[in-house]
């Protein structure tokens, strides 16, 4: 059974798609052990709850130093055993400790195609409003292994979506969240929680 923990600063819809998909059936041998976000209003802690799934709010805010928060984040991921920790719209530094301790067990959505639109500043509506702001024709959506980097880590699933004529921001991002993100980040768990994934040299193969 994988244990997952889940980060997330916002609404928590990509959570949501995970909870759905766990009950649901579409991720197998998963146990999500709970919810951390760095914003105590997060509608996505009430989401861990309405699910009987632990959900608390740790913030960088709330600490003298940014050490002492990456200590006391780092310690409360540990007591909870985690196999696989999935990023869901988290908007905190993960400390390079805990990359370090946890390589190739971390797994971030990124609302792109990376290598495009991806990168430090390039988070949530930002994505959009470049990737319109440039006029390509498709965009999409990359789940991948966490590195020391920014975007940089292997990547594990991606998912094209199409621009169409008429898009804002807002309506690409959720034409984005649809098509691709709800879809991509809850297959990636289950190809991690069955043993198909395996990284070689930065680069991710999907085994049968």
């Amino acid at each position: 059974m994988l244990n997952v923990v889940v980060l997330v600063s916002g609404g928590g819809t990509n959570l949501q798609a995970i909870i759905d998909s766990v009950e649901s059936g579409a991720i197998t041998n998963t146990k999500i052990t709970g919810v951390i976000s760095n914003n105590k209003n997060a509608y996505a802690l009430e989401r861990a709850k309405k699910h009987g799934i632990s959900a608390q709010c740790i913030s960088p805010k709330d600490f003298e130093t940014r050490d002492r928060f990456n200590e006391v984040f780092l310690e409360t991921i540990d007591s909870m055993q985690p196999d696989l920790i999935v990023l869901a719209g988290f908007l905190v530094v993960i400390p390079e400790a805990m990359i370090e301790k946890y390589r190739n067990r971390i797994i971030n959505i990124h609302p792109s195609l990376i290598p495009s639109f991806c990168g430090t500043g390039y988070y949530g509506l930002k994505v959009h409003e470049a990737a319109l702001a440039r006029g390509v024709k498709v965009v999409g959506a990359t789940v991948h292994f966490v590195d020391e980097g920014t975007d940089t880590g292997p990547i594990i699933l991606q998912k094209a979506v199409e621009v169409e004529q008429g898009d804002t921001p807002e309506v690409l991002q959720r034409r984005v969240m649809e098509q691709a993100e709800w879809k991509i980040l809850p297959k990636a768990i289950d190809l991690i929680a069955n043993g198909r994934i395996q990284v070689e040299e930065n680069l991710v193969k999907i085994l049968p």
